[in-house]
């Protein structure tokens, strides 16, 4: 691994092996989206980032010279907007090293899930914060993080589908614009827009998963600190 290489490390949710994604410095410190409290863009020691497991390099192509992905990660630390779906680690790298705000993992995010039926993962979330025994805590804390991943996979499609839609029917007003159908085109636009309405809803309530994801993670650290101490 060398100067401005993108690199990861596995790390997991609730048993649920990822990839943490980072860039190095070559100075011994990575910059990456440190998830403690609020995740923030930071640029933390080597020892930080890796936690006592293996480091890898993530080879990408093209991609930009060593400096100017440094510069690329240094122009983003403090900022604190990550989104598991559309600003996590994975994409904040990625943008670093190749200009792309790209996660490759999620495009295979559901089949690592367990198929488990929906609850409401809110209430189970609140119930494990309120439980006073950090052992059945942290099961609540699992069982919330695998069943919040079950919605974000029926979610994250539904999403990936509506975006399409809206710009397929963007491309269709075009065309009929140019061939003066100005009756397909307002039929055209009007599709795009309920596509565009129905996308914009569903990216809200993935970002919200995600605020909620980050925030059962802070509790379940708590859980396990407080377990620790017994």
């Amino acid at each position: 691994m060398a100067r401005g290489d993108q690199i990861y490390v596995m790390r997991d949710i609730a048993g649920i092996p990822y990839e943490h994604h980072g860039i190095d410095c070559g100075d011994g410190s990575i910059i990456h989206y440190r998830k403690v409290g609020e995740a923030e863009v930071a640029q933390t020691s080597y020892a930080s980032f890796a936690r006592g497991q293996p480091v890898y390099p993530y080879p990408q192509s093209p991609a930009f010279i060593d400096d100017v992905v440094i510069r690329r990660a240094q122009s983003r630390l403090g900022e604190r907007r990550y989104d598991l779906f559309f600003n996590n680690c994975e994409h904040f790298a990625t943008w670093c090293k190749t200009g792309r705000n790209e996660s490759r993992q999620l495009k295979n995010f559901g089949l690592r899930w367990p198929q488990i039926k929906l609850p409401q993962v809110g209430a189970l979330a609140e119930q494990a914060a309120q439980e006073e025994a950090p052992a059945e805590a942290l099961k609540l804390f699992q069982t919330a993080l695998e069943n919040l991943a079950v919605a974000t996979q029926t979610l994250l499609p539904q999403y990936e589908q509506a975006a399409k839609d809206r710009d397929t029917w963007q491309q269709v007003a075009q065309w009929a614009l140019v061939k003066e159908r100005e009756d397909l085109a307002r039929v055209a636009l009007h599709r795009k827009l309920a596509a565009e309405k129905k996308a914009t809803k569903l990216r809200q309530q993935l970002s919200e998963l995600s605020e909620l994801q980050l925030m059962i993670e802070r509790d379940q650290a708590l859980a396990y600190q407080r377990l620790e101490q017994l």
